[in-house]
């Protein structure tokens, strides 16, 4: 048999198809890095949410110089009361409060580190030079604080990470498995039950590990049971659909949206309010930054704030199932065209 030339040796090792995967891996590795290292380098706090608490014409006058804070780090609102202050941290309305004591100088700094202890530790060093500039001083009162395993605020992010990958890897396992899209719309309804089980499994697991198990958050074991299900199947959905409208490149896709996009905008390691416009923007719109908000106020805010990334998830999910259901009717009579 003659000896083939080295480059028909690897024409024939690397196919087309071979080479279109590498170089879509090699953009999805640049796209990971570049996204993660642009949402988390340079942690900045833009207009975030903050109550001012002192005597009306105090108050005025602290919101004003709050506002005028270069790189505007600072939203300011007026509240009336202490009370008011407490009330509206625990319902995630702002992220901390200045009660400005007008007969003294020190002043009092209300944190919720359970939103996230990077955050809480910002606002803390910022008002703290801002006082030192009037010659005041404050003291920090975290009112919601994280669990004492879970320090740093990152269990429910970690926890929501778990659940995510769970829901795609299950629909690429299904997808290797029996091939990315259903020959019919009975197989997708099989495969999406299959996902619903998977969803509830891992949702109950999550659950309990990082509840009962690690004691790592407090909140709700079912709460956090139904959270959990809900994200897996909403990930496991879209990552059908996605698999059912391009192929195998559909699990490519998911990652560039949940991993690549999804994680690092999340509000995990750096709370949405620390992070650049385009990564705080989406964030919300995604699996992993609904999921994380959700979590954390299941953990730490008496269920408060969850109508909207709860309506996020669900829409994830709905969209994916029905999505998915259409690409195998249109493929099943497609098929049965003459």
């Amino acid at each position: 048999m003659p000896h083939r030339s080295l480059l028909a040796e690897v024409r024939a090792a690397v196919t087309p198809r071979a080479t279109l995967l590498i170089v879509g891996v090699i953009a999805l590795q640049l796209l990971f890095i570049a996204s993660y290292v642009g949402a988390l380098h340079d942690p900045k706090p833009k207009d975030v949410p903050f109550g001012v608490v002192a005597p009306q014409a105090a108050a005025g006058q602290a919101v004003r110089r709050l506002e005028q804070l270069p790189g505007t780090p600072l939203d300011p609102r007026a509240l009336p009361d202490a009370a008011a202050a407490r009330t509206r941290l625990a319902h995630r309305d702002i992220d901390a409060a200045l009660i400005i004591d007008p007969r003294g100088g020190t002043d009092t700094l209300l944190v919720a580190s359970g939103g996230g202890r990077v955050l809480s530790t910002t606002l803390t060093a910022l008002v703290a030079t801002v006082e030192k500039s009037e010659r005041r001083t404050i003291r920090t009162i975290d009112v919601i604080p994280s669990a004492p395993h879970d320090p740093n605020g990152l269990s429910s992010f970690y926890l929501v990470i778990g659940w995510c990958v769970g829901g795609y890897l299950g629909a690429a396992a299904l997808a290797i498995s029996a091939g990315a899209k259903p020959s019919n719309p009975t197989r997708a309804a099989i495969r999406l039950a299959v996902m619903a089980l998977v969803a509830i499994i891992g949702g109950l697991g999550g659950a309990l590990i990082t509840g009962p198990i690690l004691d790592a958050l407090p909140g709700g074991t079912a709460a956090l049971w139904g959270l959990g299900t809900l994200i897996i199947f909403a990930v496991g959905a879209a990552t059908l659909a996605l698999q059912g409208v391009f192929g195998t490149i559909g699990i490519g896709l998911v990652i560039l949206l949940v991993v690549i996009l999804g994680n690092p905008s999340a509000g995990g390691a750096l709370p949405p309010p620390l992070l650049p416009p385009f990564w705080k923007a989406i964030g919300p719109a995604l699996p992993p930054g609904a999921g994380t908000w959700s979590t954390r106020s299941i953990a730490y805010f008496d269920n408060n704030a969850m109508t909207g990334p709860l309506l996020v998830l669900a829409a994830w999910a709905v969209a994916g199932a029905a999505i998915t259901m259409a690409a195998a009717i249109v493929r099943k009579r497609a098929k049965a065209a003459p």
